[in-house]
């Protein structure tokens, strides 16, 4: 019995846009490890089954899948000590707030002006005291 190309090609494009949703739509860190795992998942599906819709000799795909597989728990293990590591400090693991890890870039952000922006009266004054 030979399975048609089709029947797993259709399936990990399925899994590719439901991982691709979770990217997209999910807050928490977490799910959105899941999320880009189930699409590592569907790249192994696509690799495997075009290995053996090809009859490749030397199984090219089968051993790429091998490497993303290993990447893949790499990748999994450094994320989720990433994680861990902002929860700790941060006490949540929603994506937005994140944003507020960030070093401030310019003077309206940071909560006191630095010296160069101070009057040149108050200079003159520290000067002389």
């Amino acid at each position: 019995m030979h399975l048609h190309l089709a029947y797993p090609a259709v399936l990990a494009v399925l899994l590719f846009c439901v991982g691709l949703y979770g990217v997209l739509a999910r807050r928490n860190a977490i799910l959105v490890l899941m999320s880009v795992e189930l699409m590592l998942n569907a790249v192994n599906l696509n690799l495997v089954a075009f290995d053996v819709w090809l009859r490749d000799a030397l199984h090219a795909g089968q051993a790429l899948t091998l490497f993303t597989i290993a990447i893949a728990a790499a990748e999994i293990g450094i994320g989720l000590a990433i994680v861990l590591a902002v929860y700790r400090n941060r006490g949540t693991s929603a994506v937005d707030d994140l944003r507020d890890t960030a070093e401030p870039t310019g003077p309206d952000e940071s909560q006191e002006p630095p010296q160069s922006l101070t009057s040149p009266q108050s200079q003159k004054t520290e000067a002389t005291a």
